[in-house]
């Protein structure tokens, strides 16, 4: 509203609901997945796997009616918009309102209880959700503008065709995985390693066909990293306690934040470098799209980190049982 009522403000309006709507969704992320770990359940690696699966859902209704209404009311009118999707809180806090929630303890360890070897654990799975979450919202704040200035796609197409895909795939991966999915870590592993040849290929590819289903694939390549390593965690340290949770989530958005930011510096230098403009009359490429490739090759860098990591961590547990 501020921009719209005070225009002299709509900087400074656009920063305040940016930091009240991102402290609301940090806390949404710490309580919610532990609520749901929480509650008697004969399967919770399937209730956190749904619980997951709804992000991508959303991301990708969400971006079908804006993209629908911006293409039919204009761009000048985003501000309509916005004030539509303030429902969804409203809706929620509804819901919160008159649901009936059991009773829940969620143990807590005290100082002296915690071992250097669990410490450890966490601190390794919490370096694993920031690799997947750099290389998840990497994708997913990049695909429609990679479309459309990689690979020269109208942006409604970019973002239909990207974005909607992308979180269509996300989602109805961690869905099949809470209904047929079991033994987490090879998951993980598998969901590095798609992530990083995705990330190759959109980068390296000539063809845009090639470079595009790359892109929508990296939806299914990361879609159980963050959901997974909550699930491994829970695996390994049983009633883990609301601090892990919060060192999960804190991991997880800071691979979310840096990341992309990381794409957008690498994608501003390259492009306005000398070579990139030599290397791209070659290729018959602009300098924006040879920044746009080179910010993907970087973007690799996370799931080949994560792969890493993934591997020592394997090593690490399976010492840990060894020693009890």
């Amino acid at each position: 509203l501020i921009p719209t009522l005070l225009p002299e403000y709509a900087y400074g309006g656009l920063v305040l609901g940016t930091v009240i709507f991102s402290v609301s969704a940090g806390l949404s992320e710490v309580l919610l997945s532990p609520t749901i770990a929480a509650m008697p359940s004969e399967n919770p690696q399937r209730d956190m796997s749904i619980l997951h699966s709804m992000y991508g859902y959303g991301l990708a209704v969400i971006a079908v009616i804006s993209t629908l209404f911006l293409q039919i009311f204009g761009t000048e009118n985003w501000m309509y918009l916005t004030l539509f999707w303030a429902i969804l809180p409203l809706v929620d806090y509804i819901l919160f309102k008159i649901s009936p929630l059991p009773e829940i303890t969620i143990h807590q360890e005290s100082a002296g209880q915690v071992s250097k070897k669990r410490t450890k654990g966490l601190i390794l799975c919490a370096i694993v959700i920031f690799l997947g979450g750099a290389a998840e919202n990497t994708m997913t704040n990049w695909i429609s503008v990679y479309m459309e200035s990689a690979l020269k796609l109208p942006k409604a197409m970019g973002d239909t065709l990207g974005l909607v895909t992308f979180g269509l795939l996300l989602a109805l991966t961690r869905t099949l995985y809470a209904r047929f999915g079991k033994n987490i870590f090879p998951i993980l592993l598998s969901g590095m390693g798609g992530a990083l040849v995705c990330y190759l290929l959109a980068g390296l590819s000539s063809g845009a066909g090639v470079a595009m289903v790359a892109c929508m694939l990296t939806g299914v390549c990361t879609s159980m990293l963050w959901p997974g390593t909550l699930i491994l965690m829970e695996e390994k340290f049983p009633n883990p306690g609301v601090a892990a949770y919060a060192l999960m989530a804190a991991g997880g958005d800071f691979g979310s934040s840096v990341a992309p930011q990381g794409l957008g510096i690498v994608v501003d230098a390259v492009a306005a470098s000398p070579w990139a403009a030599e290397l791209g009359a070659r290729l018959s490429l602009s300098a924006e799209q040879v920044g746009m490739k080179a910010g993907m090759l970087m973007a690799a860098l996370f799931p080949l980190l994560g792969l890493i990591v993934l591997v020592y961590m394997h090593r690490f547990f399976t010492k840990k049982n060894r020693d009890g």
